[in-house]
C-alpha cells in the first residue's frame, strides 16, 4: 500500500512540475514577444520621440538648434544665393555654421528680443486699429 501512495505522490509531483513548466514556457514566450516588439525600429523611434517630447530641456535644446541651423541657412542663401563659385560656396558654408552656432548658443536672448519686438508690433497695430476705428466713428 505504501508503494502505491508513493507512486501516486510521485505522479502528482510530476504533473505539478509539468504544469509549472508549461506555465513558465507560456510566460517566457510572452516575454520574448514583448521584447521583440519593443526592439522593432518603429517602436524604438516612437519611444525616443515620446521621451524627447516629455523632456522640456531636450525640446528647448532641439528648438535652439533648429532656429540656429535655419537662420544660418537663410543667411547663406540671402548673402550668397545660388552661386556656382566654389570660393563663395565655401565662404557661405563657413558663414552658415558661424551664424548657426552664434544663434543656437544665444537663442534665449534672441527669443526674448523677438518676443518684445513682436509685442511692440502687435501693440502698435492694435493702437493703430483703435485710432482708425475712432476716426471712422
Amino acid at each position: 500500500m505504501r508503494k502505491h501512495n508513493e507512486s501516486i505522490g510521485l505522479r502528482q509531483a510530476i504533473l505539478l512540475a509539468e504544469s509549472k513548466q508549461a506555465l513558465q514556457l507560456t510566460m517566457l514566450k510572452e516575454q520574448v514577444h514583448i521584447v521583440y516588439e519593443s526592439l522593432q525600429p518603429i517602436n524604438l523611434l516612437k519611444k525616443t520621440l515620446q521621451e524627447v517630447s516629455a523632456s522640456p530641456q531636450i525640446k528647448d535644446t532641439l528648438l535652439n538648434n533648429v532656429i540656429g541651423i535655419s537662420t544660418g541657412y537663410l543667411s547663406k542663401k540671402i548673402l550668397f544665393g545660388f552661386s556656382h563659385n566654389p570660393l563663395k560656396k565655401l565662404a557661405g558654408t563657413f558663414l552658415q555654421f558661424a551664424i548657426a552656432n552664434v544663434v543656437a548658443s544665444n537663442s534665449n536672448g534672441i527669443k526674448m528680443a523677438a518676443g518684445h519686438l513682436l509685442n511692440r508690433v502687435l501693440h502698435f497695430s492694435t493702437t493703430q486699429k483703435q485710432k482708425l476705428q475712432e476716426e471712422w466713428e
